[in-house]
């Protein structure tokens, strides 16, 4: 806590500045759920890159939602990064689809 922010709450309670931190915050937060959600659902991959950087980069901002206190289910974690993949993957979700396959993420990751 920078020395101005502890100035701001030398004379509050612990419930006061819970809350008057929260309300501080509160805003970053949001842009930062708006921000990385963006970044989630709108990454591609491209075909001929290599898919486990992307699995990877999307397994991380699924993460860092949880950290912001939205997780995601493992259900629609695996759908976004199945709908991500290049057309090249396409036998391979068909396949995962059909079988009705349950994994967690880094295990998607190790099939595909």
């Amino acid at each position: 806590m920078t020395l101005e922010l502890q100035k701001q709450h030398e004379d509050m309670v612990a419930h006061d500045m819970i809350q008057h931190l929260n309300e501080l915050y509160e805003g970053q937060a949001r842009q930062e759920r708006y921000k990385t959600s963006k970044a989630l659902f709108q990454c591609k991959m491209v075909e001929g890159t290599p898919m486990e950087t992307h699995v990877l980069k999307k397994i991380s901002y699924i993460e860092s939602l949880e950290k912001l206190g939205f997780p995601l289910s493992v259900e629609l974690a695996t759908d976004v990064i199945l709908q991500s993949l290049s057309n090249s993957f396409r036998q391979f979700v068909l396949n995962f689809n059909m079988n009705e396959i349950n994994k967690a993420l880094p295990q998607l990751l190790s099939m595909l």
